[in-house]
């Protein structure tokens, strides 16, 4: 059975309708008391890729029930009317999360087009993963 929209079609609907900014263009914006970095990787990831300083970590997983005010898992991050730049390793899970992000009412989202892999190319500032054992 094929499925009625592909991930590439929830992608391309996603990057038709939230702002992509370049890395270069995200990090213009760290550190400002209006914005909100939020990263959507899962712990392992985290651990093993590193992170960005004072981004907030938010499990995709758990984006939508963070987001609803009315939602026990509610958190007021998401009710303090920030610009939100999402990102995740690639860029894809960013893209959706922003766009639902957006669908459930926050006005200003983007997110970092090409991820925290394209940021740590870009030499941007981050703090580094710890090394296997």
């Amino acid at each position: 059975m094929k499925a009625k929209k592909g991930y590439k079609d929830l992608l391309a609907e996603a990057n038709a309708e939230v702002e992509a900014l370049t890395p270069a263009a995200a990090a213009g914006l760290v550190g400002r008391d209006d914005v909100a970095f939020i990263d959507l990787r899962d712990p392992r990831e985290l651990d093993r890729e590193g992170r960005m300083a004072g981004a907030v970590h938010c499990p995709r997983g758990m984006l939508e029930f963070w987001i609803d005010p009315e939602s026990p898992y509610h958190r007021e991050i998401f009710a303090s009317g920030r610009h939100f730049v999402f990102f995740c390793a690639a860029g894809w899970r960013s893209a959706l999360a922003a766009k639902t992000a957006q669908d459930m009412g926050l006005e200003r989202v983007s997110h970092v087009e090409g991820g925290f892999s394209a940021w740590k190319e870009a030499g941007l500032p981050h703090e580094p993963g710890k090394p296997k054992t």
